[in-house]
């Protein structure tokens, strides 16, 4: 009877388990559905927005043309259309949307050229930048990173495009960005400084480098983002055995674009030689026990509060290619201040040039 008991129960289990697995496949499925239908709808209607603002905005221009001999006629005409359509129709018709919706067309007259991965938050921040090739750049990133209109907000105020030129000229940043070549060098994605302001770590005098790498692990997608195009994560805290010593790089990342590793030492202080030296080692190891023949040499990234150019110059071949220091803040910091701590790092090199 036992004997018996067992194998029914045994083949129970065997029923159940496919029928388990099918269900979670089909939960799964219908999950996907439904989170795909929400996508395109929440994309449809951005695309409608985007539209109707540019429409609005082309009928506001050719309105005003036909009184462009009063100076004044363009404010009257807003003014008098957003007090008459504002009741009907809300907040979104106020002045200074319809203003917007004016400025929106006539930075993008083309009809045809407006992007449907973009809306309408994202398209009002880049109106605002007058500098041509600067907008063309934070759309074109927007689009080819799946930028929300908060990530494109934030790259924007962190003047990501500034830190880029630093080590790169124009052409080559917007040639990226054009998807019409490949990054060749760490410089060409990296930026300096690195703004780390959403990690959230208070601005106290000392902190521990484990709170540093754990805040970086809870916030990694934004941390990925903001060391540039092409990272993804590979390990924390890699344990490299050397006969009986043993050390531990904070983190490992690769780069596809690049086709390399790519390892990350934190420091909460100033950079050191001997910070550069160990680095150094952990590059050596990866390129002799885990880099394949067919991809590049690992770089290593040392990344610090404060550092000197003149002893990280010294501490390394005058033909490094492959050993960076650079500098992260934990705030995102003014147009103004950013704009001083670039012309400073810019001076810098300039002066321990040989």
């Amino acid at each position: 009877m036992n004997q018996k008991l067992s194998k029914g129960n045994h083949a129970l289990q065997q029923v159940q388990q496919p029928l388990e697995n099918i269900r979670k496949e089909f939960i799964n499925d219908v999950r996907n559905i439904i989170e795909g239908a929400r996508e395109r709808a929440i994309r449809s209607v951005d695309t409608c927005r985007v539209r109707m603002y540019w429409d609005i905005g082309r009928r506001i221009f050719e309105e005003e043309q036909l009184g462009k001999e009063r100076a004044d006629y363009g404010t009257y005409l807003i003014k008098k259309l957003s007090k008459t359509i504002m009741p009907e129709y809300g907040s979104g018709f106020g002045v200074r949307q319809l203003e917007l919706s004016r400025q929106f067309y006539r930075t993008y007259p083309i009809a045809n050229a407006l992007r449907s991965q973009l809306n309408w938050t994202q398209y009002r921040l880049l109106i605002q930048i007058s500098d041509v090739f600067k907008r063309e750049f934070y759309e074109l990133e927007s689009v080819n990173n799946a930028w929300t209109a908060r990530e494109t907000e934030r790259q924007i105020n962190a003047q990501l495009y500034e830190r880029l030129l630093l080590s790169n000229d124009k052409e080559s940043v917007l040639a990226i960005a054009r998807k019409e070549r490949i990054p060749q060098t760490p410089q060409e994605v990296l930026k300096e400084p690195m703004v780390l302001e959403f990690l959230g770590l208070e601005r106290k005098a000392t902190y521990y480098e484990k709170d540093l790498e754990s805040a970086i692990i809870t916030h990694l997608t934004e941390f990925l983002l903001e060391m540039g195009s092409g990272f993804s994560f590979v390990a924390r805290q890699k344990r490299i055995l050397l006969e009986d010593d043993e050390f531990f790089a904070d983190l490992v990342l690769y780069n596809r674009l690049l086709r390399c590793f790519v390892v990350v030492e934190l420091k909460t202080g100033k950079l050191t030689h001997q910070d550069l030296g160990q680095l150094q080692m952990y590059v050596n190891y990866y390129d002799r026990k885990e880099k394949l023949p067919e991809e590049n040499p690992t770089i290593g990234i040392l990344l610090g509060t404060c550092k000197n150019d003149t002893v990280v110059k010294m501490s390394l071949p005058e033909d490094n290619k492959t050993i960076h220091a650079n500098q992260y803040q934990l705030y995102l910091p003014t147009h103004a201040q950013l704009i001083h701590e670039v012309n400073q790092i810019k001076h810098s090199f300039e002066d321990i040039e040989p």
